[in-house]
């Protein structure tokens, strides 16, 4: 399968259009006002009227309201509607349009990293430990094990009923892309000459703790290609400068016939 058709292709698509959707809610804290508001929202104990925060801020109304409704189109702030005064039934009044910061959050590394996977994962491990007082490392590569086995699921998802091999193999592509591992193929056939994980999605990390990160990178390969057989693929380590320390060997780099 080369790196243009469909499914990597459509992996890439998903991986940007979230991409996309992150870098539209940072880019709308540019424009001034609509920082203003955003911030003056996030500072109030409650949901507030557009004539509160305009208010706030010194915009004119109808200002206020163009700016609010886009940062709730570009996911930074939600919408609720009560009536202020208490009164109920008829008579009461429509409620009011109130905004308040969204429970979303919204974070861009260039290229893509998962620190918040990371130490979710090392939380876990840390746990285990604790609770059955095995080594930290061995814990924290169960952990990373079955992530990696619930990427596999992820795969086998998107790849359908009865999927080909390559249809199996660019499903498997696309979960790790979303995952910010920026797969690419090593030669022609990526079932014989494997696959390069261009990007370490715990790069800050693996920069201090290089042998904790590999082996939780490593872990996580190693679940997601239990989970996967038919790929014929092998993780490695291969620690190499500009990428992730773990590479996917195909058969003709020592993987499995």
């Amino acid at each position: 399968m080369r790196s243009d058709e469909p499914g990597a292709a459509a992996g890439r698509e998903m991986s940007q259009a979230r991409f996309g959707t992150d870098i539209a809610g940072l880019a709308s804290l540019a424009e001034p006002t609509r920082r203003a508001l955003y911030l003056y929202v996030c500072g109030q104990g409650s949901a507030v009227s557009r004539d509160e925060a305009a208010a706030g801020v010194g915009v004119p109304r109808h200002s206020a309201k163009f700016h609010l409704d886009k940062l709730v189109g570009d996911g930074l702030l939600d919408v609720e509607f009560a009536r202020r005064t208490g009164r109920q039934g008829p008579g009461a009044g429509r409620p009011a349009k109130l905004y308040r910061r969204a429970a979303r959050e919204i974070a861009v590394t260039l290229p893509e990293r998962r620190y918040e996977l990371a130490g979710q994962l090392m939380a876990r491990g840390i746990a285990e430990a604790r609770n059955t007082g095995v080594l930290v490392t061995e814990a924290l590569d169960a952990a990373a094990r079955e992530q990696g086995r619930e990427l596999a699921l992820v795969a086998l998802r998107r790849g359908g009923d009865s999927p080909s091999d390559a249809a199996l193999l660019a499903a498997a592509r696309q979960v790790l892309d979303d995952e910010g591992y920026e797969t690419e193929p090593a030669g022609a056939n990526p079932e014989l000459a494997g696959l390069t994980l261009a990007n370490c999605p715990f790069h800050a990390i693996a920069v201090q703790q290089t042998a904790v990160v590999c082996g939780m990178n490593l872990a996580i390969m190693e679940g997601l290609l239990a989970g996967l057989p038919p790929l014929h693929l092998t993780a490695v380590l291969d620690p190499a400068q500009g990428r992730c320390c773990v590479r996917l060997a195909g058969q003709a780099q020592g993987g499995p016939v």
